[in-house]
């Protein structure tokens, strides 16, 4: 038997039969679907420390499970010391079996880690697409608290194939992210 990551199932026979029936579509194919997970980590400070750079990229690939790039700066900026083509960050993109199993590990063990916590925001960016702010990468098991020099926070975008923000947040609602309210527009 081949292994399915279970949010997928989840989303094939619970997730999509809901959405059809909250949002009268006609067809599975009007259904919004995940199609992926862009996880991006400012990294400001490696202007001025070059091991910080790298060690954000094991970090991320640690977590993601996936090799994560170099982001580079796109122009200089004399304020920030910045030249341009300077790595300034980290982001690894998900999709696939990867993209369910992350969200899974987000789910069920990283964000019931985040001190505090009472739900998180939700802002929409006007097309179903949701970016999570996330302040400390130590709320993943994949990171070793020890071997952390700076707390660093990433943002985790959840990319869909949903109209609106209402569908977006139906379809992320029902795979388990734990909004603060509920929306209605």
């Amino acid at each position: 038997m081949e292994y399915k990551p279970l949010l997928k199932e989840k989303y094939f026979t619970e997730i999509v039969p809901a959405l059809k029936k909250e949002f009268n579509y006609k067809s599975v194919m009007e259904v919004p679907r995940l199609t992926k997970i862009v996880i991006n980590q400012g990294v400001g400070q490696a202007v001025a420390d070059k091991k910080m750079i790298e060690t954000a990229e094991k970090e991320l690939t640690s977590i993601a499970g996936q090799k994560a790039v170099q982001t580079v700066s796109k122009k200089d900026i004399s304020n920030f010391k910045l030249r341009r083509d300077t790595p300034i960050g980290v982001r690894v993109t998900l999709r696939r079996e990867r993209m369910y199993e992350f969200m899974e590990r987000l789910i069920a063990a990283a964000i019931p880690r985040i001190r505090d916590f009472r739900g998180v925001n939700n802002k929409f960016d006007g097309r179903g697409n949701y970016t999570l702010g996330i302040s400390e990468q130590i709320i993943f098991p994949e990171i070793d608290i020890d071997k952390v020099n700076k707390i660093m926070g990433m943002e985790i975008t959840f990319v869909t194939t949903a109209k609106t923000d209402e569908e977006g947040y139906a379809l992320l609602r029902e795979f388990g992210l734990p909004f603060k309210d509920i929306k209605k527009n």
